[in-house]
């Protein structure tokens, strides 16, 4: 059976940042940034490194999260996305470089895997369900094995956020009884469940069928109302155009440009950018 938390972790025109295309993108350091009341970033990703064997996956990646992002990060299949999101969760081990949560390098400090994982939580692209677990109890079992809540407190957290994505009716339902869509809102509620401060979404569409597509989108949109932080790897363009406050653009590893979501859909200035937007825009 998969290690509980490996299976949960591995879970506007408007800009409230510094347009900074050069600042963080690529190799390099990482600026101090805080947001607009003053507080350093949630999430610091700096000169952060990947190598398979000798191919170097990522390339010194640098940017920041601040409390109230939604940083849509975009680009080609094989551009790092989904690897840099596996660094910052701990599913890979970084070559190199730091991944600070709230000034602390979680690659060099002591604290906990599973503490960790539970303020920053992920939702995989094929949802990581227990496929012998009701839907009600895949979003108990984080609290109770990781956040130590007892069994009654566990179900109604579970029971809020299930309600929150329009699951509560299939509370008693196993994942194979599920489509896709349900599943993977399930997996959003069981990430939702563990409280966490920032929440790294992996392509969450990508293992969906059309139609279903919209049903999770429409929950993502809700939590990006509701005030949520999140970190969100898609190819959904119009999605990252109209919800994110920040986006990143990577391409071989790196960083090729970065900034609000007006200025990269509609006045990018990389090469690169431009080309890859037009591809997914236009076709």
């Amino acid at each position: 059976m998969m290690n509980i938390e490996d299976n949960m972790s591995g879970a506007g025109d408007a800009d409230k940042r510094p347009d900074n295309i050069s600042g963080m993108s690529g190799v390099g350091e990482c600026p101090d940034s805080v947001n607009g009341a003053g507080e350093p970033p949630i999430l610091e990703i700096r000169g952060l490194r990947k190598a398979f064997g000798e191919t170097e996956v990522l390339k010194g990646v640098n940017f920041s999260v601040n409390k109230g992002d939604i940083v849509c990060v975009i680009g080609a299949s094989g551009s790092g996305k989904s690897t840099m999101l596996r660094c910052v969760n701990l599913l890979e081990t970084a070559t190199g470089g730091a991944i600070l949560f709230h000034g602390q390098d979680i690659l060099t400090s002591r604290m906990p895997v599973p503490s960790y994982r539970a303020k920053v939580g992920m939702v995989f692209q094929n949802f990581n369900l227990f496929a012998n677990m009701t839907a009600l109890d895949n979003c108990m079992i984080g609290a109770r094995v990781v956040l130590k809540k007892d069994k009654e407190a566990a179900r109604s957290t579970a029971l809020d956020y299930l309600e929150k994505v329009g699951m509560l009716p299939y509370v008693n339902a196993r994942p194979r009884q599920l489509s896709g869509g349900q599943q993977q809102r399930v997996a959003i509620a069981r990430a939702l469940a563990m409280e966490p401060e920032v929440l790294l979404f992996d392509e969450p569409t990508s293992a969906l069928d059309p139609q279903m597509v919209g049903e999770v989108l429409a929950v993502i949109r809700q939590l990006a109302a509701d005030g949520l932080t999140m970190v969100i790897v898609t190819h959904e363009m119009a999605f990252a155009r109209d919800v994110s406050t920040y986006v990143v653009y990577m391409q071989d590893g790196v960083i090729h440009e970065e900034g609000p979501p007006a200025r990269i859909f509609q006045n990018p200035q990389r090469r690169e950018t431009i080309e890859f937007l037009a591809r997914f825009m236009n076709g």
